[in-house]
């Protein structure tokens, strides 16, 4: 990948493509196993967009703009995203942000509270004010429930940062939180992550783990650490999607699934589907120990720096239905003593360009039925370390 290709601008059109319901076949995976057409998201939906239910609040309602947010640009409008927030009665409500340019000032952050809902209106800004800090968030959702942040962009400060280190300058933190959703969202440019989800540390307790967090429609492009963090948490799922051209510092992925270093818990229990993850310095999706019952399917990963998905010492999932193409390394690779792992109905098309380039042009696919050696047919797509035990590859399909 190039420069060029790594700071590509982020728009607010890759979004509205995103919504719209089209449908994209790839080849029938040969033998007719059942699966029938394999789907995949090459920068579309299918028809089966997901529409999550809204999440428990109550009826008020409160704009920022009635709390002293100008949305000029130049005001800094976090205390009075807060004051709004903070005036919601005791069953919740809705904050509502009209359009406008919103700093915030991320080393503050704005937090959010129960059983609300954060709604932009389209052609709201959330702009990340310049700092230093090595840890700064715009938005703060930590230790709270039933949350929605919907709609309107988060633009970070990586252009304009005062610092040199550090790399959790992120759009949105969640941090041990249940029943969370993020939708219809553009976020790009942060320090760090433009989503990072996680555990809750607490002193001389366990890590409280985020439960059941919903990400759908949102597009997470040129952020300098990764797209989405998932780190300490259960039932999260990542429907209708793009994570691409991370890049800065490492790991540099479109979705890093990696459990909070000095904590023993793990990360359970995550499902990625119909998402574009591509262009990306580092891997597409990595699965970073500790992490068990991870599902892709009907995703397309390409044209990532790395591995399109890279496991290490990961535990069971099932990897389906998704077309891996023009990624650097292999399209797939479990790796450090994955286990219990089922690769199927996949299309795989020129991997490992870093040996064989990038190719473009149209060729036959054949079917794909277990691993083999090598970097060439089969051996160039999907492949395992001998550490690696029931790593299982049924019927998929690859291009020569």
């Amino acid at each position: 990948m190039n420069d060029t290709q790594l700071m590509a601008p982020a728009t607010a059109e890759r979004r509205e493509f995103l919504r719209k319901s089209l449908i994209l076949s790839i080849p029938p995976v040969l033998g007719l196993t059942g699966i029938g057409k394999v789907m995949a998201a090459t920068g579309a939906t299918t028809a089966a967009t997901y529409n999550p239910a809204a999440r428990a609040r109550g009826t008020a309602s409160v704009s920022v703009r009635n709390y002293g947010a100008l949305g000029n640009g130049s005001n800094d409008d976090t205390k009075a995203f807060q004051a709004a927030i903070n005036a919601l009665p005791s069953s919740g409500g809705t904050v509502t942000v009209p359009a406008g340019n919103y700093v915030i000032d991320p080393t503050v952050n704005v937090r959010l509270r129960s059983k609300m809902h954060l709604k932009l209106a389209d052609g709201a800004r959330l702009l990340a004010k310049r700092n230093n800090a090595e840890r700064a968030y715009v938005l703060m959702v930590y230790k709270v429930s039933d949350v929605e942040i919907s709609g309107g962009e988060i633009v970070g400060d990586r252009d304009n940062h005062l610092g040199s280190t550090g790399e959790w300058g992120h759009g949105i933190m969640v941090r041990g939180s249940s029943r969370v959703t993020i939708k219809d969202t553009l976020i790009s440019k942060c320090w760090g992550d433009g989503i990072s989800i996680g555990g809750a540390m607490v002193t001389g307790a366990p890590t409280i783990p985020c439960n059941d967090v919903i990400i759908t429609n949102v597009v997470c492009t040129n952020n300098r650490r990764q797209g989405l963090t998932i780190g300490c948490s259960s039932n999260v799922k990542v429907y209708d999607s793009e994570f691409s051209y991370s890049n800065g510092i490492a790991p540099q992925c479109g979705i890093d699934i990696e459990p909070d270093s000095g904590d023993s818990r793990t990360t359970d229990t995550v499902l990625i589907q119909n998402c574009l993850i591509r262009r990306n310095k580092g891997n597409g999706i990595l699965s970073y120990k500790r992490v068990k019952g991870v599902t892709v399917k009907n995703c397309t990963l390409e044209y990532n720096g790395g591995y399109g998905l890279l496991t290490v010492g990961a535990n069971s999932g099932y990897i389906a239905q998704n077309r891996f193409q023009h990624n650097y390394l292999y399209g797939a690779m479990f790796s450090a003593a994955t286990k219990s792992y089922q690769t199927s109905g996949n299309v795989f098309k020129n991997n490992h360009t870093r040996m064989h380039g990038v190719n473009t042009a149209t060729t036959a696919y054949v079917s794909m039925t277990g691993l083999v050696g090598g970097n060439t047919g089969n051996g160039a797509h999907i492949a395992k370390s001998s550490d690696s035990t029931d790593i299982r590859v049924t019927t998929n399909q690859y291009a020569k």
